[in-house]
């Protein structure tokens, strides 16, 4: 048997256990890994948001602006507030985890982070509709961006919501 290591958080768990998912590890690593895993998932949602946010920054700067309606307008103020909100919650765990560095409650942050990263996402999903809203309207016509700004958010809905809520409800009914 091999020893089992010191844990990273100080704190006094040792007890290695295989958990559901086959994984023998101890309490203490089971949170690093979901930690880590959790910040390396938010590198992939961070530069999509951020190039949001720089398009949306320029976007008052160009010339066909003048030409915007109030609905654009509004649509544009949400869609920027929607993509700052996102930027916040997104880099938020990545910052409390700097923030909180060996303060040895990284089972809190783990939970924290989370919520704030779904919300993160949600809020994201928010600001892309407006974004697509805003561009289909000013391109084309407003039922074109209506129906187009309905399937994205059906389509991000599915993709970030209900497929994974689908696969929980079916592993919480085998017993996984």
């Amino acid at each position: 048997m091999r020893p089992t290591p010191e844990p990273r958080d100080g704190s006094a768990d040792t007890d290695r256990r295989r958990g559901a998912d086959g994984r023998d590890e101890t309490h203490a690593e089971r949170i690093d890994r979901e930690l880590m895993e959790l910040l390396n998932e938010l590198r992939i949602a961070l530069p999509g948001v951020q190039f949001l946010f720089a398009f949306l920054l320029v976007v008052p700067f160009q010339q066909a602006t003048e030409r915007a309606t109030e609905f654009q307008r509004d649509v544009y103020f949400v869609t920027l507030v929607a993509a700052v909100v996102a930027t916040a919650l997104l880099i938020a765990p990545a910052a409390q985890h700097r923030a909180l560095f060996r303060q040895h409650d990284k089972e809190e942050l783990l939970r924290r982070s989370n919520r704030l990263a779904f919300l993160g996402l949600c809020v994201l999903a928010v600001a892309i509709v407006a974004a697509v809203v805003l561009v289909v309207d000013f391109l084309f016509a407003l039922p074109q961006a209506l129906v187009t700004g309905g399937l994205v958010a059906a389509l991000l809905g599915w993709l970030w919501i209900g497929s994974p809520a689908l696969q929980r409800a079916r592993g919480s009914r085998t017993g996984n």
